[in-house]
């Protein structure tokens, strides 16, 4: 039998500021972990959780709707994959925080 494969959460924002009230509301609004973030020179800086499939949603609405009252347009892209194939922890893992 497979194992269950948590959901993976991404939003992506404009700056540094916004990303970080993503992740915080994201964090406080529903049971997911953070798995980390990626900035990328042209200034878009992607943070990404990972949780069962309603605390993922959740969390990514919480973060949208925070990061889109920090500023007008902050928010690019956003994503919930319910149930991600395998091979994906390929590119996510590049995202892994080291505490």
């Amino acid at each position: 039998m497979e194992r269950k494969r948590d959901a993976l959460g991404f939003i992506e924002t404009c700056g540094l500021v916004s990303v970080l009230e993503a992740a915080d509301a994201m964090c406080k609004a529903a049971d997911v972990e953070l798995i980390g973030y990626e900035n990328t020179a042209s200034g878009l800086i992607s943070v990404v959780v990972r949780g069962d499939v309603g605390a993922v949603q959740s969390a990514v609405d919480a973060g949208v709707k925070r990061a889109e009252e920090v500023g007008k347009d902050q928010v690019y892209s956003h994503v919930v994959i319910p149930s991600p194939h395998p091979d994906v922890e390929k590119i996510v893992s590049k995202y892994v925080l080291d505490w």
